[in-house]
């Protein structure tokens, strides 16, 4: 069968590759292309366009680089009209990939259309549910919530297992790739360059508050694929011998005493990890309409009133959120001394962490989600 993949981001292109390798070794005869990156290369993809070219989050710039947006579809029009591919994958990435999905039922009415980590619809514009379901064949979640969610809407989604959990447990089969001499403090500050600029100083000032009282502690700043160590380094004091740049996330995360993470999958890798954080969100509105922001998005935006997967996924608060006008350095150095200092504070957010391993279960998500894929051909 012939397979055609769209990936627009760093993760998306990780699953992709994982996605690829486990139809391989169910369907021989496989052929692959499609948009992605390095990993989907080296998985045996053939790339028609690579992701970097493709990840423009936010209106602004999205506007800023409408020409290349437009190219971006074209590409993607051009490619699967003289592929014409069995499958076409779209993996997360909605703004792009729902219009793919709409686009490829009309021209391309013979391939099956799967979509593998779909919107999280449940968290917000819900009414993209129908529009999935009207152009797909196959949705393939990765929360274990969602068909519950699609069938509220009549709709069929399928729970394949979680990447991000699959991720976690082959790199804990495994020592750290890199071992930290100190004990540390890690920052993850997101993976676009806006949300790093907007993160990482508050980040930053929290961090080397806490570390004037413990002074044993490293600060550990981990990099994005694709975003330059120079970006980082405008952002960072230069003669701080105590600050670290690393791109081994995983490593750093299994051996930190604390993080602080930017809200999105991160938060559950670390989680995952069994590492202690608590988790930041920047909203630009909220400098102006404070607690306003924060209700309209806890109502109408939040899932069950949390933001974070760690706490959608317990139904809980496992984690502390510091979102829009709570995301500040006072109240993140506050967290992390907690963190570091109260024992029961501590145990009492790993217990919870713990639990998530039991909730997400052990199916192994680009296996099943293979298999689930090739049903489509019977």
């Amino acid at each position: 069968m012939k397979y055609f993949l769209i990936a627009g981001e760093a993760s998306g292109d990780l699953h992709a590759s994982n996605l690829i390798r486990s139809l391989r070794a169910y369907d021989k005869d496989a052929v692959f292309a499609g948009m992605g990156g390095e990993k989907m290369h080296e998985a045996g993809c053939r790339l028609v366009q690579d992701y970097r070219e493709m990840a423009f989050m936010g209106v602004v710039a999205v506007v800023r680089n409408i020409g290349k947006v437009h190219r971006n579809f074209r590409i993607a029009r051009e490619a699967l009209l003289q592929e014409r591919p069995d499958v076409l994958i779209l993996i997360d990435y909605p703004g792009f990939n729902l219009r793919m999905a709409q686009w490829c039922k009309r021209h391309l009415p013979d391939t099956k259309t799967v979509y593998y980590i779909p919107p999280k619809v449940w968290a917000w514009k819900s009414w993209r549910v129908h529009k999935i379901a009207r152009c797909t064949d196959l949705v393939l979640g990765i929360f274990p919530f969602e068909p519950a969610f699609y069938a509220g809407f009549g709709y069929a989604c399928r729970y394949v297992g979680n990447p991000t959990m699959d991720s976690i447990r082959a790199a804990l089969s495994a020592p750290p790739k890199e071992s930290l001499p100190h004990p540390c403090i890690a920052l993850l500050p997101g993976s676009r360059k806006s949300e790093i600029s907007h993160c990482l100083p508050l980040m930053l000032q929290a961090a080397q508050e806490v570390q004037r009282t413990h002074p044993a502690y490293k600060i550990v700043i981990t990099a994005a694929p694709g975003v330059e160590d120079a970006f980082y380094h405008n952002l960072i004091p230069q003669a701080d011998c105590s600050l670290l740049l690393t791109r081994d996330t995983y490593s750093v995360i299994r051996q930190a005493a604390a993080a602080v993470v930017n809200s999105g999958t991160a938060t559950l890798e670390t989680a995952l990890f069994g590492c202690p954080l608590t988790a930041v969100y920047h909203i630009a509105a909220s400098r102006f309409f404070g607690r306003h922001v924060v209700n309209f998005f806890k109502h109408f935006v939040f899932h069950d009133g949390w933001f974070t997967l760690v706490n959608i996924l317990s139904g809980k608060e496992v984690i502390r959120e510091l979102i829009a006008e709570k995301f500040t350095a006072e109240n993140i150095a506050k967290e992390l001394t907690l963190l570091l200092d109260d024992k029961d504070y501590r145990e009492a957010q790993l217990a919870g962490l713990r639990k998530l391993h039991t909730i997400l279960g052990d199916s192994p998500a680009a296996d099943t989600a293979a298999k689930e894929i090739l049903t489509l051909r019977q």
